[in-house]
Order: structure tokens, then sequence, then C-alpha cells
């Protein structure tokens, strides 16, 4: 489980604080997929990273597991069990997919095992294994590459940032397989996703409203998602054809 008590977060602006976080308390319970969505700039993104550990938090304390985690590196946390996809996935000259899917799932896996991770986020195994993760790929194989990767990985807690930026309507619909997909294979794991898209809503047991650094509305799905319709918090799948627009 994870927990955030109190979690702050302020930048210096021109010799000036801003708070891009503000007194956040949030429980991430196990087996649970949360959707944390809401207007741009309201801090979604930074909040992410400052789960996984890549932005430190200057207020409150973030306890993953029971243990207080707030101050452990991205490295520590990954080892406690946090994985983290993001929003534009980092490329990496000179590793092969196949090499890069084995050191995610931190075991020398066949390539039988990483063909299964590629074929489930929709590419062709026979394509893209012996590939390197570099500029020659696009954002949209990239995107998916990364996500093989995730479920290689197996985590306790898995964060997606805006994962359906950058990809095709296809993909994104393929994409919403694979969050159900991770739930049923590991129940005792946890997701939360950064996402204003509806369907990705829809599929989330809770739903999470950040408004300026703040949670504006919290509860389940179906408590939630009606007062989000037709709001800009919950954009449709027309959204697609402008894929990674307006991303934090």
């Amino acid at each position: 489980m994870l927990e955030l008590k109190n979690i702050s977060f302020n930048v210096s602006t021109d010799g000036a604080d801003k708070e891009i976080i503000r007194g956040v308390d949030l429980v991430v319970p196990d087996g649970k997929l949360i959707v944390v969505t809401g207007p741009n700039g309201g801090g979604k993104s930074t909040l992410a990273k400052i789960i996984a550990g890549i932005e430190t938090p200057t207020g409150g304390s973030i306890f993953f597991s029971g243990e207080d985690i707030t101050r452990l590196s991205v490295t520590e946390r990954a080892k406690r069990g946090i994985a983290f996809a993001f929003q534009q996935p980092v490329k990496f000259k000179g590793i092969s997919v196949k090499d890069l899917i084995r050191i995610a799932s931190g075991k020398n896996i066949s390539v039988a095992d990483a063909c299964e991770y590629l074929s489930s986020v929709g590419l062709c195994a026979r394509d893209y294994i012996d590939r390197e993760v570099n500029a020659s790929l696009s954002g949209g194989e990239l995107k998916r590459i990364e996500i093989a990767t995730v479920l290689a990985r197996g985590a306790e807690l898995t964060l997606f940032d805006e994962p359906e930026a950058g990809i095709d309507l296809w993909s994104f619909r393929n994409l919403i397989d694979v969050f159900r997909n991770m739930k049923k294979a590991n129940k005792n794991g946890s997701i939360l996703i950064i996402s204003h898209q509806e369907r990705i809503l829809d599929i989330a047991d809770e739903i999470v409203v950040l408004k300026d650094g703040r949670i504006d509305k919290q509860g389940k799905k179906d408590d939630i998602l009606p007062s989000l319709i037709g709001t800009t918090s919950a954009i449709s799948d027309c959204a697609m054809m402008n894929p990674g627009k307006g991303a934090e």
C-alpha cells in the first residue's frame, strides 16, 4: 500500500516560491487501479514524479508497505517494488529491446518470454526483439516497448504518466486491455495512472481529481466519473487524433 501524508512541493521562480502540490493526502490500496485526472497544470505529473522519487517533496511523508520512503532515491524505490513509465519514454542507445526487457524483469528471461511481453502491447516480436532502443523507433513504438518492460517488471506499484500520449488510436484501445490484464495478472499489485482519457477513467476502481495542486474530488469511479463527462478533465477518444497535446 502507498500512502501520501500532507505532501507539498514548491519551486522557486524569479526568487519567489510557487506551490505546485499543496497538502495532498492519498492512499493507493493494494490490488487497486487508481486514475489521477484534472486540469492541465494541476500538478498531476509532478505528483507521479514525487511518488517515483524523481522529485523530492518539500513537505510531508510517503509510506510504501509501511516504510517511510520519503528520502529514498529512484533506484531504492525501484528495489522496493515501484515502477514508473514516463510520459516521454527514455531512449537507450546500444541496448536492444530484448536486453531492455531482460534488465526490467531482473532475470535472464528467454527470448520467447520477451516476445510474449512485446506481443501483449501489440508489437510483432520478430520485428522488434533485436532492434536498438534509440531514435529510429517512433514515439508510439517506444511507448509500447516501455510498457512491455513494465509488464516484465511485475512491480508492486506501477505508475503511468499519461500513457496515451504519443500513441495512435489503435494502440490506445489495446492499452486499455493491457491495463485490465495487468490488474488480473497481479491481483496484489496496484496501478496508478495519470490520464485525461475517459476510457482510462472508466476502468478505474477509484478516481482522484487534482486541481491547483490539491485533491478536489476523490472516490469510486461510479461516483466521480459522471461529474467529469463533458469537461476538460475527461477528453473523448477523438482527442487521440492529436495525441499528447496538452501534456503537463
